[in-house]
């Protein structure tokens, strides 16, 4: 039976984590029954009543387990959830951060094609791995520390937003907000990977406009007085695609292209959007300058750009101390805690670049995200559980 005795601000040397992975595998069954609940509330980006139904459902599992709940409300996005687990001491020595969110890219209707169902140890279904086994991750470690009495030195809370997968753009100001009051940033975003790596760095990622202004002419008639803004931008997207330097991480891609009206009317307007990525900040703001410094080629021609890296990079710096911490407690369940390296730049962009400690990849292990066969290994979630625990209880 787990030991019922407060213990107050353990040290990482005294984490109990085979208690908590103990305890993980006993709640595995309850575990299931609320990811599928959260699973069969599907929750679209752009769907502001669907997510709100899913908010509502999951604030419900964290009121029984007596947290205090706050929703900031949107007009036009779900309400992000604010989470305050009560979990910690009366006068707290500074706070833990839990960052997620509960949409997903999956439209209302895709559960009756990619059902809920839990077959050769996976679970499946829209949004299972990204994120809402995170989410529900989070859940129970929490449950885990108030069965056992346990009291971290610094308060737990939560932020859960609704506007991830469409840029994070009415939650950014909030998880801001909440980063720079928080010592520590824990993202429960899903693994890198089967083997369950933790995600030590991130691009920066951003989106540019290119809008090129011509003259319209007669195609057959005066061609020369017409100045041809799908040729001009031609021959800019040739100049964008030198900045491209996998050596440095820094990637630049043109993948959508518009211009012109007729085949026989000189184009007199182009446009182009360019994904912006890179791995440090430094490289960011490099690409932004060279993009923003592009000059007209053709005489007449115009140029506007728009845009650049909205999401900073998450720098390793900002990640490597608690990742070794998260290190010692895997090696006390005889789990080996890996890292990685990614492309994609969600939330916890925002708080590495404040300076905030950030470890991101803390969620379920799987694969399939966004995907049809999106999917997470059962057998995973009982340590992933048991290391938010003891994150969470020793830092």
């Amino acid at each position: 039976m787990p030991q019922r005795r407060a213990i107050v601000s353990m040290g990482i040397a005294m984490m109990p984590m085979k208690e908590f992975l103990r305890l993980a595998r006993r709640h595995q069954p309850e575990f299931l029954r609320v990811l599928e609940r959260l699973v069969r509330a599907e929750s679209p980006s752009n769907n502001k009543a669907a997510v709100d139904r899913c908010g509502r459902l999951f604030a419900t599992e964290w009121r029984r387990r007596g947290a205090r709940l706050e929703f900031f409300k949107q007009k036009h996005r779900g309400d992000h959830l604010f989470v305050d687990t009560c979990l910690g001491p009366a006068r707290p020595q500074g706070r833990i951060l839990l960052l997620g969110h509960m949409d997903t890219v999956y439209n209302i209707g895709t559960l009756e094609k990619m059902p809920w169902r839990v077959a050769g140890g996976r679970a499946r279904g829209p949004g299972v791995f990204d994120m809402k086994t995170g989410l529900t991750i989070a859940l129970f470690a929490v449950q885990i520390l108030r069965e056992l009495r346990i009291t971290p030195k610094k308060r737990v809370v939560c932020l859960w937003t609704t506007d991830e997968e469409i840029g994070s753009e009415s939650s950014r100001k909030w998880i801001e907000r909440e980063a720079r009051r928080s010592d520590a940033v824990l993202v429960l975003e899903p693994a890198s990977g089967l083997d369950g790596r933790v995600k030590t760095g991130r691009k920066g990622v951003g989106e540019a406009e290119l809008v090129v202004t011509g003259r319209a002419a007669h195609a057959g008639l005066n061609p020369e007085a017409g100045i041809n803004a799908v040729h001009e931008l031609a021959l800019q997207i040739e100049k964008i695609m030198r900045l491209n330097a996998p050596q440095r991480g820094t990637t630049v891609s043109v993948n959508v292209v518009e211009g012109g009206s007729r085949s026989n009317v000189i184009a007199d307007r182009a446009r182009a959007l360019v994904d912006l990525r890179a791995k440090t900040m430094a490289e960011a703001r490099a690409i932004e300058k060279r993009l923003h410094a592009l000059k007209p080629i053709l005489r007449g021609a115009k140029l506007e750009i728009r845009g650049g890296i909205g999401r900073p990079p998450m720098e390793r710096k900002a990640a490597a101390a608690l990742y070794r911490h998260a290190q010692v407690l895997a090696d006390d369940m005889g789990i080996e805690l890996g890292e990685s390296f990614v492309g994609g730049g969600p939330p916890n962009n925002f708080t590495a670049a404040l300076g905030v400690p950030t470890l991101d990849g803390l969620g379920g292990v799987g694969e399939g995200a966004h995907a049809s066969h999106e999917n997470i290994l059962l057998r995973a979630l009982p340590a992933r559980v048991a290391l938010i625990a003891g994150l969470l209880a020793s830092l």
